[in-house]
């Protein structure tokens, strides 16, 4: 529609949904010079999409799409099924999504779960906008927390707290760190790689449970030495030595090599962008990280213009902010970080041990604000049936699907032609909503949003209730069609929220 309305006024314009549907389908924010004359524009275009245009307040433009419109919008609903709502707008990118990233030795945990859900989305909704998309993990499997658990024999906040009161301990652990860079102690290398692969397996586990698949799996001690290689060759031009170490002088001043010789973190992330480029030429490479390193990543990307523009150019930061419980600290294992294990377990007993709606509840309550924001978790909220919560969109999906099985059994079929006298029903509202969704994917994907996406369905839910309280939909082939329509859109929305969509509750 913004296509055709730019080519009748011969310009570019800015084109809203209205909140309340009494004014119209769309509004156009005009100038209040040409309002007037846009209006007009309009009206002589007899567009056979358009029903009627009004002009509010000199300035903005209501439009009301016609009965032909949603009748053929409710058919290619129907029609394209599980790909209503794929789009074009990335074809061509091939998109490299770095998310989760946790590290091997330590306990995979509810901040883990930001990242992880919102970085599975994001690399879902740019699927549907046409681009090739490779979710990648990258891993601390070198490093202080590594050597910190080590000496702890596996316990890392052991190792922690005896690395910050005890002088000789530290030392001890600062020893273990260069033994595991080198691989020089046989000993100490096989308790390290026995130690990672059940780290990793049990990280493995968690995946499955929030239905993320990573194609590429990156490590620090893949990375480290090509980022060291980087750095060495740019003393003098990019990087300079400070006190034994190597450092970049950006916006502000961070180390890329320490007094040992060992390459950062800082580092490290130089090497990843080059070996994730190597393993996947991307055109766009996104990496999902907490608000709190927001600016460690704004040095790095300065130091990745300098000495690898090409990947700097292609990549972009997206950061989030923390999950906190609303009732405070809740019971852990490790009892000082709450494990993402405990809060999906502590969900799945409030929703009657069904795993499915567990998980939904969890990646709703993340997803459903803007992913720069901490987000407070609510039990309650999360579970509730009232609206506002993954469970409310599953329900109303599983509501659908009961009346499309039951309509089925008693061999009514489907018809999209409005009849005589269901113009005032709930269903045409409700057929308003439902060719919005293929745009408000494009927006997220533009805008690196999954909270439109969000927001979208849950006023959608709300309107199929109350289509579904008010109306008799079996023996109405439209009002089955709209019904039919409904599962389709939800299902497809939920699928990139990765939101299960069970169709009995």
């Amino acid at each position: 529609m913004k296509e055709k309305i730019e080519s009748i006024l011969g310009k570019k314009v800015v084109l809203v949904h209205p909140k309340d549907l009494k004014n119209g389908d769309y509004t156009i924010i005009a100038d209040v010079e040409t309002a007037e004359e846009d209006l007009k524009k309009l009206e002589a275009s007899k567009l056979e999409e358009i029903d009627k245009v009004e002009l509010v307040n000199k300035r903005f433009i209501n439009i009301y799409l016609s009965q032909k419109f949603f009748q053929e919008s409710l058919e290619k609903v129907i029609e394209k099924g599980e790909n209503f709502g794929k789009g074009d707008k990335f074809k061509g990118e091939r998109a490299m999504v770095e998310h989760t990233d946790p590290n091997p030795f330590k306990e995979f945990h509810i901040g883990h779960l930001m990242p992880n859900v919102i970085g599975s989305t994001i690399a879902r909704i740019f699927e549907w906008s046409g681009a090739e998309v490779k979710q990648v993990n990258y891993q601390g499997d070198v490093g202080l927390h590594i050597a910190k658990a080590l000496w702890a024999n596996g316990d890392y906040a052991k190792g922690n707290k005896a690395y910050e009161e005890d002088l000789e301990a530290k030392k001890e652990i600062q020893e273990i760190n260069k033994k595991v860079y080198e691989k020089s102690d046989p000993e100490l290398n096989k308790r390290y790689e026995e130690g990672k692969k059940k780290s990793l397996a049990k990280f493995e586990e968690m995946y499955k449970r929030l239905g993320t698949k990573f194609d590429y799996y990156f490590f620090e001690s893949e990375t480290g030495e090509v980022g060291k290689k980087i750095v060495l060759e740019n003393i003098g031009k990019v990087f300079e030595e400070s006190d034994g170490a190597v450092v970049f002088k950006g916006s502000h001043t961070r180390v890329f090599m320490n007094s040992q010789g060992l390459p950062t973190y800082e580092a490290k992330d130089l090497g990843n962008a080059k070996l994730k480029y190597e393993k996947y030429p991307y055109t766009k490479s996104l990496i999902v990280t907490g608000n709190e390193i927001k600016d460690y990543f704004k040095v790095v990307l300065e130091a990745m213009a300098q000495v690898l523009p090409e990947l700097a150019n292609k990549t972009l930061h997206l950061p989030h902010g923390m999950l906190r419980l609303s009732t405070g600290k809740m019971s852990s294992r490790t009892g000082t970080i709450i494990s993402a294990e405990d809060l999906i377990d502590e969900v799945k007993t409030r929703v009657k041990g069904d795993e499915q709606v567990a998980i939904g509840a969890i990646k709703y309550m993340i997803l459903r604000q803007a992913i720069g924001h901490d987000i407070i978790f609510d039990f309650e909220k999360s579970v509730s049936t009232e609206g506002d919560s993954g469970v409310y969109l599953q329900y109303a999906h599983a509501r659908a699907c009961s009346v499309l099985e039951k309509a089925g059994s008693q061999g009514r079929t489907l018809n999209t032609d409005l009849p005589a006298g269901e113009a005032g029903s709930q269903g045409p509202t409700l057929v308003r909503l439902l060719y919005r969704f293929p745009e408000i994917i494009e927006r997220a994907a533009l805008e690196y949003a999954p909270n439109y996406i969000t927001t979208y369905l849950t006023e959608l839910a709300s309107s199929f209730n109350n289509f579904y309280a008010r109306e008799q939909i079996i023996g109405n082939d439209y009002r089955l069609a709209i019904t039919r329509a409904f599962r389709i859109v939800m299902r497809n929305g939920l699928e990139i929220l990765g939101i299960p969509a069970p169709d009995k509750m």
